[in-house]
């Protein structure tokens, strides 16, 4: 490509970009009050079933440019407005519309006049496809997960699938149950950055046969990049496998290199395909102290390590942990995706150990 041209590129690309957010922006705000009008209209009586098929026909046949407002469509589009209508996260954020500045106008006129739109335009709902809507509030059973998979959706980029995926991995349930535990690095951390690190990860993905070792399991991660950095999140950026720090006359090989653009910092990840034992902990330590001495720049952060295990046992972590003075933690894997319910009922059990503990 001609460098002299490259910027004119970038300008139509961001161009781009901004308008299809735009539309995307417009096209959530319309399907909220086609929502919001038809729930009004079905909720006192006005409107039946039948009603919401003859709109459906109605737009089909008068408009049939304008795609997905069948019954189901806008059944849909009813059960987004019930969703989210009075979450503290949206409305905050609500404001009335002027209807002739609406797009409802164009569909349901002229009995839109008697209706109020709102413009949901700087909540997290517009920043979100269509698609990854319906995911989530289809998928997710309470207003705590279907807010955590926004904002995950927002900052991490997921893609549908990408989001499918972790919604089946129960990431919401670990994560909650993870921030549990992990109350000791944060503060070690000083930081007010969402708890990057997960007590527990899933490897579905790399299909492996039990037992495996530990090289089998390198390897998987290794040839499955993709999928391993949508589980420990975005901004971890891979340096490489068994990266070499020299001590004295010996040479140390660290299983795989991270590097953290928020916390900015290396993350040592050790694997062990063993349940963990205390003495691991020399191991990462010892490595966490060469890459601050001789490979950690001056501006960044020091080293964090992950033990990720095949399984643990959480007092002989808490024990082992009690002393360390390195920022380390202990996670375990599985190679299944895990029982949701399990996860939710353990969850479960832990609001309800901390609300007795308030009491």
């Amino acid at each position: 490509m001609d460098k002299r041209f490259t910027d004119i590129i970038q300008l139509i690309q961001q161009s781009r970009n901004n308008a299809i957010k735009a539309v995307n922006v417009e096209l959530i705000n319309l399907y909220w009050n086609i929502g919001a009008y038809v729930k009004q209209k079905l909720s006192v009586a006005e409107w039946g079933d039948k009603t919401v098929n003859e709109l459906a026909d109605f737009i089909r046949k008068n408009n049939p440019e304008l795609k997905g407002f069948s019954r189901a469509g806008l059944y849909r589009m009813v059960q987004f407005y019930e969703t989210y209508a009075q979450t503290k996260f949206v409305a905050s954020s609500v404001r009335q519309m002027q209807v002739s500045e609406n797009k409802l106008d164009e569909i349901v006129a002229p009995a839109v006049r008697q209706f109020r739109p709102q413009d949901i335009k700087n909540t997290l709902l517009a920043e979100l496809s269509w698609t990854h809507h319906l995911t989530i509030f289809s998928r997710c059973k309470t207003e705590e997960e279907r807010e955590f998979y926004l904002r995950m959706v927002i900052k991490e980029k997921y893609t549908k699938r990408e989001l499918s995926r972790q919604i089946s991995a129960s990431l919401f349930e670990r994560v909650m149950i993870g921030n549990t535990k992990l109350s000791t690095l944060r503060r070690e951390l000083n930081t007010d950055i969402v708890n990057p690190f997960k007590d527990s990860y899933v490897f579905e993905f790399l299909n492996l046969s039990e037992p495996h070792s530990e090289s089998d399991l390198q390897k998987g991660l290794i040839k499955q990049m993709k999928n391993f950095i949508l589980e420990l999140g975005r901004d971890f950026i891979f340096i490489d496998e068994e990266y070499k720090v020299q001590v004295g006359n010996r040479d140390f090989y660290i299983d795989l290199l991270f590097y953290h653009r928020d916390l900015q910092c290396l993350i040592a990840f050790e694997l062990k395909t063993d349940e963990f034992q205390p003495d691991h902990l020399g191991q990462i330590n010892f490595y966490l102290e060469a890459l601050d001495r001789d490979v950690r720049k001056p501006h960044e952060n020091p080293s964090i390590g992950i033990l990720l295990c095949k399984g643990k046992d959480s007092e002989v972590v808490e024990y082992a942990l009690n002393r360390s003075l390195s920022p380390t933690m202990v996670s375990e894997y599985q190679t299944q995706l895990p029982d949701k319910k399990l996860l939710q009922q353990k969850l479960h059990e832990i609001f309800e150990n901390s609300n007795a503990e308030d009491i």
